[in-house]
């Protein structure tokens, strides 16, 4: 893929679930070389990952458009823009509920490819092993049906030393640099705000209901034993893995599990990044990205 991004400003929309709980979401149109909007090449749905927003997509996105996608990226129920839930209900099982509604509503003529990192990876193997109709392909960025225990305990640990907020942003970023020592921290953290809020406590606080981290719920303790183990080979859907070279989440034990299970599957590396593979080198994950859709999804109707 080449380096150009689109200078076209996402349009912001939204999809109701049900009363008091709304999902915000934004689409990146596709331009043309001409930089005017253009038919798109092909439909793409980004899922960040657990305490994350739809803004860990914005340079890709920006950069896919101009490639020609279009892009659709998803603030997941209790993140971002999103409602939180009124009952603080984070199952994994509500979160593929409530991928198979935006597809549904988003995607009627035309499936997308799925983009999920993480958590919005395991929603997707979730509803696609379940037998939903909501992608024609799939890409997970450093998640596998088994997971590191070590590198799960230590995100936890790091969104529940969150949970009293930040005196302000450079507290917040000096956090997140003690947290990813291998990222080089940005000179300006304004962008921070992002996926931070200012309340009345007068503190920052992450821009996700601290319930999530709570009780990411009862459910969730089936990821990575024998519940994903059946579901994964039911996966039909051409599929890509692709892994940060030094991820704690995501090792060679669990590149081979997945392949055992999932044997048409291909998988890349991004050699220094972690687990926040587009945030860590977003130059060559788009081009591993860029590869799977041009050469082995294709086109819609090729």
């Amino acid at each position: 893929m080449a380096g150009v991004e689109t200078t076209i400003e996402p349009r912001r929309f939204t999809v109701d679930r049900f009363p008091g709980l709304t999902l915000v979401g934004e689409v990146w149109d596709p331009v043309g070389p001409d930089g005017r909007e253009t038919a798109p090449r092909d439909e793409l749905l980004m899922l960040h990952g657990g305490a994350q927003t739809r803004h860990a997509w914005t340079r890709a996105a920006r950069r896919l458009a101009a490639e020609g996608y279009r892009v659709t990226a998803m603030d997941a129920r209790g993140h971002g823009d999103s409602d939180w839930d009124p009952q603080g209900d984070y199952d994994i099982h509500r979160m593929a509920e409530d991928l198979e509604a935006i597809v549904a509503e988003r995607f009627a003529e035309r499936r997308p490819v799925i983009v999920g990192a993480s958590l919005g990876g395991m929603t997707a193997m979730l509803s696609l092993g379940s037998g939903a109709d909501v992608a024609r392909a799939l890409v997970l960025v450093d998640v596998t049906p088994k997971i590191e225990a070590a590198g799960v305990q230590r995100i936890g640990e790091f969104m529940r030393s969150g949970f009293n907020g930040f005196a302000s942003l450079e507290e917040a970023a000096d956090a997140i640099s003690a947290y990813q020592p291998h990222r080089r921290r940005p000179a300006n953290i304004e962008g921070l705000r992002k996926n931070l809020r200012l309340r009345e406590d007068g503190r920052w606080h992450w821009h996700w209901d601290p319930r999530f981290a709570g009780n990411a719920s009862a459910d969730n303790t089936e990821i990575g034993n024998a519940f994903f183990e059946a579901l994964v080979p039911k996966i039909r859907q051409p599929t890509l893995l692709i892994r940060g070279g030094a991820s704690d989440i995501v090792s060679d034990d669990s590149v081979r599990h997945l392949l055992e299970h999932l044997p048409h599957a291909y998988t890349m590396e991004v050699a220094d990044a972690g687990h926040m593979v587009a945030g860590d080198d977003n130059a060559v994950f788009l081009d591993q990205l860029g590869w799977f859709l041009t050469e082995i999804v294709g086109e819609p109707g090729e």
